[in-house]
């Protein structure tokens, strides 16, 4: 199944973070994103900051649905995302599927405005 289908599950009593095998692993299945210490990040570059307020909106959504929330950096024309899960101190599996859904959103929004 692909992150991007998948659900979040309750980080509470998750045990700890992933290796570092399957971090490369599951980094492979998001394109764009990149290891920052202990959290993945990305940052999407837009028109002008309503596009960047759409898109971090668009990824609220995805963050209240999952109930896994990313640190959302904001600024004119760009949205930098950082994702992390604080209860194992590092990076869980909840981490890439919310990094994929974001992925599957920007795709899409790419998409439609090169049509």
């Amino acid at each position: 199944m692909e992150l991007s289908e998948k659900k979040c599950i309750s980080c509470e009593g998750a045990g700890s973070a992933l290796a570092d095998e399957e971090v490369e692993a599951m980094l492979m299945q998001i394109p764009g994103w990149e290891v920052s210490g202990i959290r993945i990040e990305r940052t999407f570059r837009l028109s002008n900051f309503v596009e960047a307020m759409k898109l971090a909106n668009q990824i609220a959504e995805i963050a209240e649905q999952e109930n896994h929330h990313p640190d959302l950096h904001i600024s004119w024309g760009k949205v930098r995302v950082e994702l992390s899960t604080h209860s194992v101190g590092g990076l869980s599996e909840n981490d890439f599927i919310v990094a994929a859904k974001i992925n599957k959103i920007w795709d899409r929004e790419e998409h439609e405005q090169a049509i």
